[in-house]
């Protein structure tokens, strides 16, 4: 009896660090899809301020793409 508690307690303890993972995941994954449409947003003529957006850009696509994020067109 004592073992299925401590079993179903353990249970209770894995589901709730899970789902605040996939809740921060989440909230990651969002938080950078808003960067990227900041940076695609703007418009600027200086190469050089250019050339830092779309390092930034790749960056953060490539973090999106650890989250498991594509490109939806």
């Amino acid at each position: 009896m004592e073992e299925q508690q401590a079993e179903a307690q353990a249970s209770k303890t894995s589901a709730a660090a899970s789902t605040r993972d996939e809740a921060d995941r989440k909230r990651r994954r969002q938080d950078l899809e808003m960067q990227r449409e900041r940076i695609l947003s703007e418009r600027t003529s200086n190469p050089h301020r250019r050339s830092a957006l779309e390092l930034a850009l790749a960056d953060i696509e490539e973090k999106l793409a650890e989250l498991g994020w594509s490109v939806h067109l």
